[in-house]
């Protein structure tokens, strides 16, 4: 700023920049140095949120929750993949005659629908194991992909686990 205001401070003589073009760019400047500053004002006084469970309402006073889940050509998004959503979706922490998942596909390939009856079949079993275990990963796909899981002493869990692997 020192830099460009120094510019119009100058005598006359020795200015041979045109004066519009380096008002122009000083005023641009000046804007994104604003812009910057705005943007760096979250960092100033960062805010801290505090959750309070207990707060929650009981289930019965929950609403109901739709979870619509859009694909369009099952090339360019893999079937596998939305599958994975669709469970993941299922398998949230929420009661489960208040929450609807639905899947809509633009393309209306039969390829999705096989999936979709595949997943279906799966998540009758992956949704009650989620449930009973507490897993925070509900995606499946990410949950085998990892090798930590949080009952390494039970050996219920690791049966059951297995037989999930298996299906």
């Amino acid at each position: 700023i020192h830099y460009r205001l120094s510019f119009f401070f100058q005598h006359p003589p020795n200015i041979t920049i045109p004066t519009l073009p380096w008002l122009l760019i000083f005023v641009s400047e000046l804007l994104l140095y604003l812009a910057w500053l705005l943007a760096q004002s979250h960092r100033w006084r960062p805010v801290y949120r505090t959750v309070f469970p207990e707060r929650l309402p009981a289930d019965d006073k929950l609403p109901a929750i739709d979870i619509f889940i859009c694909t369009a050509d099952p090339n360019k998004e893999p079937s596998v993949e939305v599958m994975n959503t669709v469970i993941s979706a299922m398998a949230l922490d929420y009661p489960p005659e208040k929450l609807h998942v639905y899947v809509s596909d633009d393309a209306g390939s039969d390829a999705t629908v096989r999936c979709m009856k595949e997943a279906w079949n799966f998540a009758r079993y992956w949704v009650p194991f989620c449930r009973k275990y507490g897993l925070v990963t509900a995606c499946p796909d990410v949950y085998f992909s990892s090798s930590e899981d949080g009952f390494k002493g039970s050996s219920e869990f690791k049966a059951e686990r297995k037989k999930m692997e298996v299906i």
